[in-house]
Parts: structure tokens; C-alpha cells; sequence
């Protein structure tokens, strides 16, 4: 018999990526029906699909729900209360950071004219500015601000980390390094001529970068946000980058996905990515990690990592 049961969605590629475990058994439930079997140690929901779902857990008993998402915002007001939920730290960072410092990239040094101009075989030689020497706020400092830190470190950018409270901390070179609040913020964006996001979304973070914080920033800043839509007002973003004044890129939006008509898909100073930061081949192998890690924390009586409820 087996030791423990753990449902799995129909995510392509995710069961196959996990392959058989000892005394494990795999049941197949997308959350969208009742639950395959009346006990199912660690339920994962679908990456997509959202949090409505988790209503079902009250159908079943369990020990741990695992998230597919960094991002948990939304999910109190479905999961039952008591059951325990992990969020997917490890799995997204890596291809979160290297979106973050694609779409940098691309808005600094002018790839998206570029990319415009080669559908209208446009020679245009022009200069553009460096990401080397820049002033960065990185906004957050969790898994995924360290990991574009990280990736940041080869470019010479002159780097500011600010996050919900001042502190100390250490970067993934195990240095280490100072952290500004946001009482600090306004200060903080008036030097910047890079700002990323890369914040949970909180109370205290949602509308963060709204009219009066894009106003605090200079003339040309670049917002790139990899965080949620609803740290940023959108329409208070629209507004500056149709005037040319501030540069967006942007992996999320509020709302999303962004409607059709909206006016920020035409604005030149904008590039607008479908909420892909994490969805990477570096996705599936390190979610496949993490489910046998629980599965092993489980099985040795130990309490499961990531925990956010």
C-alpha cells in the first residue's frame, strides 16, 4: 500500500518530470471535480487555473497543498481554513530574473525599434543607452530580486535594493548587502533610472508605483515589472509613457491580461510580455525537485518547506 498519495494536474510534462516514487501514489485531479480519492496527502493544483479551486480542498483530507506559483495573492479567500500551503520558492526565480534582465536589455538598448524596424527593412543607425553604469532599483528582495541581482552583477549597474522594511541581508554570492525600506522609496525612485519590480503583492504593496511615485522618477526612467500588475496603477503608467516621459516593460499587468483595445499595446515606449517570467523548460524540472522534496520532508515526519499558510 502506498505510504502517501499525491494528486497531480494534467500541467503537460509535470508527471512525467516526477516519475515513480517509492511508496508514493499518483492520482490524476485538476481540481475541477470532486477528489479522486478521500485522502490525498499533497495536492497540486493546476499552474493555471487560479485560486477559485481550491475550494475543493474541503473535499478531501490532506497534509499539504503545493502551489505552482511564487505568487500566492488571492488564495486566502478559497483555501479552507487549517490546510497547510506551500508556494513554488525555487521554481520561478531563474526564469523570472532572466525575463527581468531580457526585457531591461531589449528596452535599453532599442531591440523592440529594432525588431519593429526589420518588418519595414528600416536601416536606422542610432545610439541608444547602456544598461552598464545605469542606477537600478531593484523593488524586492526576495528569491526573485536576488536572482536579478545575480544576473545584474556582470553588467556594471550601480545598484539600490529597497524592499517592505530596511535591513540587512545577503545576495547569492553570500555577501553582505543593504536593504532600504519604503519609507525610503520616494528617494529612492527620484535617483533611479532603472526601476524593477519583483515584489509580492501585498496591502503594502499594491498600487506602489502609482502617479505620484512615477512622477518622483526622472525623465526617461525605465518600469519593468515582473511582480503583479497591481503593484503599479496601470492607467497612471499609460499616462506617462504616452508622453514619452517613462519607459515601461512590462511580464504583468492590472488588469490581465491586458485588454485588446488597451492603449499601452501601441505606445512606443512599451513592451508587454503575457505573464511568461516563470512558464520556462527550467520550470517543470526544478517543480518536479520541490514535489519530491516534500514528498521526502512528509514521509520523515518533517514540516514541508515554502510555507506561506
Amino acid at each position: 500500500m502506498a505510504e502517501l498519495v499525491v494528486s497531480l494536474p494534467d500541467d503537460p510534462g509535470l508527471r512525467e518530470a516526477i516519475g515513480d516514487v517509492a511508496e508514493v501514489e499518483f492520482v490524476r485531479w485538476n481540481l475541477d471535480g470532486p477528489p479522486p480519492v478521500e485522502r490525498i496527502d499533497i495536492v497540486v493544483p493546476p499552474y493555471w487555473g487560479g485560486a477559485k479551486r481550491l475550494q475543493r480542498i474541503a473535499e478531501v483530507t490532506t497534509q499539504l497543498v503545493q502551489w505552482q506559483s511564487i505568487g500566492y495573492n488571492g488564495v486566502d479567500r478559497y483555501l479552507p481554513a487549517g490546510v497547510p500551503l506551500a508556494n513554488a520558492a525555487t521554481v520561478h526565480e531563474t526564469g523570472t530574473a532572466e525575463l527581468a534582465v531580457a526585457m531591461t536589455l531589449a528596452m535599453q538598448r532599442g531591440i523592440t525599434d529594432f525588431v519593429r524596424e526589420n518588418d519595414e527593412r528600416v536601416w536606422n543607425l542610432r545610439t541608444f543607452p547602456s544598461l552598464a553604469d545605469r542606477r537600478v532599483l531593484l523593488i524586492g528582495y526576495g528569491g526573485v530580486g536576488k536572482a536579478i541581482e545575480a544576473r545584474l552583477s556582470g553588467f556594471e549597474t550601480h545598484l539600490t535594493r529597497l524592499a517592505t522594511r530596511a535591513r540587512t541581508d545577503q545576495n547569492l554570492a553570500g555577501e553582505t548587502v543593504s536593504v532600504l525600506g519604503l519609507d525610503s522609496l520616494y528617494e529612492a525612485l527620484a535617483d533611479a533610472e532603472i526601476v524593477i519590480l519583483a515584489v509580492p503583492l501585498t496591502d503594502d504593496t499594491r498600487g506602489l508605483i502609482d502617479a505620484a511615485a512615477l512622477a518622483a522618477m526622472p525623465d526617461g526612467a525605465l518600469v519593468v515589472n515582473v511582480a503583479r500588475g497591481a503593484v503599479v496603477d496601470t492607467e497612471a503608467l499609460a499616462a506617462e509613457v504616452r508622453t514619452g516621459r517613462v519607459r515601461a516593460a512590462l511580464d504583468v499587468t492590472d488588469p490581465e491580461p491586458l485588454p485588446e483595445d488597451h492603449e499601452l499595446w501601441g505606445l512606443p515606449g512599451g513592451l508587454i510580455t503575457p505573464h511568461v517570467g516563470g512558464d520556462s523548460t527550467a520550470m517543470m524540472p526544478r517543480m518536479a525537485r520541490l514535489i519530491w522534496r516534500q514528498i521526502e520532508h512528509l514521509k520523515a515526519g518533517e514540516t514541508p518547506e515554502n510555507l506561506v499558510c
